[in-house]
């Protein structure tokens, strides 16, 4: 009787653990907090922005030198692409000695004008027949 498992029934019984499980460890903890953050600020920002963004999530495992190959240390980095609201626009005009106004130095100012008080809307109504 043959006490070595073939590669077929040592895939049977291998379990898997489940990767958000290792989210939780990684860095005390840190890398599922700060994962959790920034899935919330990126959305929010998708949301009020209607532009699309996104995250990565970098994992580098390397084995420690002078050890068997079974002791590893993992790092991580996260990185988002938030998209960003359009800051506000202002029109200005270039006077001629080089300098922004907020009005038009060709435009000729008109003189005599005056504010006309709105006429008050109708308060009965009628209807047509």
């Amino acid at each position: 009787m043959s006490t070595t498992n073939t590669a077929a029934e040592e895939t049977e019984e291998r379990t898997v653990r489940p990767f958000a499980a290792f989210l939780q460890e990684q860095s005390g903890g840190q890398l599922h907090d700060e994962l959790s953050t920034r899935f919330q600020e990126l959305i929010e920002a998708v949301r009020e922005t209607g532009k699309a963004g996104s995250i990565s999530l970098k994992i580098d495992i390397k084995p420690i030198a002078g050890t068997d190959g079974r002791t590893l240390t993992v790092t991580d980095a996260v990185a988002t692409k938030v998209p960003k609201t359009e800051r506000p626009k202002s029109i200005f005009f270039v006077t001629d000695d080089a300098n922004l106004s907020r009005t038009d130095p060709r435009q000729p100012v008109i003189t005599g004008l005056r504010e006309v008080e709105p006429t008050p809307a109708p308060t009965q109504l009628r209807s047509a027949k």
